[in-house]
């Protein structure tokens, strides 16, 4: 007797943590299932594609880089919100067709919900990086009316990024390197708003450049988040904290993202609350 399978893809995928989110839901269930890494290149994505259509065991797949624009010519169907964000990370067979969804996005605003829920006389975030992971994070953040600085090496970049994911927004640019040194702006009163500023950016990570940002420019009250999750104590979240800012790490994101896709490949909602204590705990060993 087979067994239905779920897997995430990408080129590199080694790093990859969601066989271990996943695994641990599918054993904490006790749901007879597997879910594993498949190394896929870009010469070899319409192939992998091809041969998962015709397998009855397939629950479908997470995408990871470099794949998350490139799957769209080669599946059936976007759901509305991956059509609109221009990136696929999730892909689930429906009877006889392929659908793209965005689970990133979410994912990302999960572990804000609580804030998000509540009233504020305005909303802005500062947003640092304008790569793939940005474009689910500025969908994200629009929709939930706040307005934002888009920080990138080649603002012209930014802007057009904005323009595209959300043109009727009245946003900002700003070049990268305007927050890494300090600032004298004197921040108006806060109370009542909500600020975010939020490394969308793979610097910081393992391996790559460090984040420059001064914590002058962070409003009162600000919450930050980083993506990363390599390391997930960034070096980035350690100044914010040290600084007396909250922070959110890159973990919350990506269990977030997991939880709607699982709850579409293998049709039950993932055990969370608790459970997201022990999830972490065997993540960061």
């Amino acid at each position: 007797m087979t067994q239905p399978y779920a897997e995430v893809i990408g080129d590199p995928i080694v790093q990859s943590k969601s066989p271990a989110i996943h695994g641990f839901w599918l054993e904490k269930l006790g749901i007879d299932a597997d879910y594993r890494a498949t190394h896929v290149t870009a010469d070899g994505l319409a192939d992998f594609i091809t041969s998962r259509r015709g397998d009855g065991d397939w629950r479908g797949c997470n995408v990871t880089m470099p794949h998350k624009q490139a799957v769209i010519p080669l599946i059936d169907r976007l759901d509305p919100l991956a059509a609109k964000v221009g990136a696929v990370n999730t892909i689930v067979p429906e009877g006889s067709e392929l659908v793209g969804y965005n689970t990133d996005v979410p994912g990302f605003l999960e572990p804000l919900q609580p804030l998000l829920g509540e009233t504020h006389y305005f909303r802005m975030a500062r947003v640092l990086g304008t790569g793939g992971a940005a474009r689910a994070i500025i969908v994200g953040l629009a929709g939930e009316g706040l307005v934002l600085v888009l920080a990138g090496r080649n603002p012209d970049k930014a802007r057009a990024l904005l323009e595209e994911l959300d043109p009727a927004g009245e946003h900002h640019v700003a070049p990268l390197d305007h927050f890494a040194d300090a600032t004298d702006f004197a921040f108006d009163d806060r109370e009542g708003c909500l600020d975010l500023v939020v490394n969308a950016s793979a610097l910081g990570m393992t391996g790559q450049p460090p984040l420059r940002f001064d914590m002058s420019h962070a409003p009162p009250g600000s919450v930050f988040y980083d993506i990363v999750t390599s390391p997930l104590d960034t070096e980035f979240l350690k100044a914010a904290r040290a600084a007396g800012f909250r922070t959110v790490d890159g973990l919350s994101m990506l269990i977030g993202q997991a939880d709607h896709a699982f709850r579409r490949f293998f049709g039950t909602n993932p055990p969370r609350g608790d459970a997201d204590i022990e999830l972490r705990e065997r993540l960061t060993k």
